[in-house]
């Protein structure tokens, strides 16, 4: 196979211009490793979020991983209860948690559910929860939609 210089100048021109136009990561000013491939495929490093206080209750923090740009149908994020907090909602969406850390409890109608490490836990919507820990948790949560803020 003959192939000329020309040929391979542009190649690599485009490949260049494409790696340009998409950053492989995010700016340092979101505090974690985010990788996105062209296609729209994400990667998060959820080693390197850092999660950041939620709604002034004490021992809950929380770090949204997506943006609605990145992810319009399905919302992502990690987050931390701390030495025994707890913390009531009512979800008008659908949500899995996916515990990384520590032991997650989900308090509803007296009863709980419990998970630790590796676990994965469905909340469907309507439902009125206390997110709580005995100890500590940090747990990955998915929520669809990802908007839910405006789905009253």
């Amino acid at each position: 196979m003959n192939i000329s210089e020309a040929l391979v100048r542009e190649i690599v021109e485009k490949v260049v211009q494409t790696m340009l136009a998409e950053p492989v990561s995010q700016p340092p000013a979101d505090d974690f490793i985010k990788c996105k491939d062209p296609s729209g495929i994400l990667m998060v490093k959820t080693d390197t979020v850092r999660c950041e206080p939620f709604g002034g209750v004490p021992g809950v923090a929380l770090k949204d991983i997506v943006t609605l740009q990145e992810a319009p149908r399905m919302g992502a994020g990690i987050m931390e209860l701390d030495h025994g907090a707890q913390f009531e909602w009512t979800l008008n969406y659908d949500e899995y948690d996916i515990v990384l850390d520590g032991t997650l409890e989900i308090k509803i109608d007296g009863r709980s559910v419990s998970g630790q490490c590796g676990d994965i836990i469905y909340i469907p919507k309507g439902s009125h929860i206390f997110f709580a820990t005995p100890d500590h948790a940090r747990y990955a949560y998915f929520v669809y939609p990802a908007d839910w803020q405006s789905q009253g």
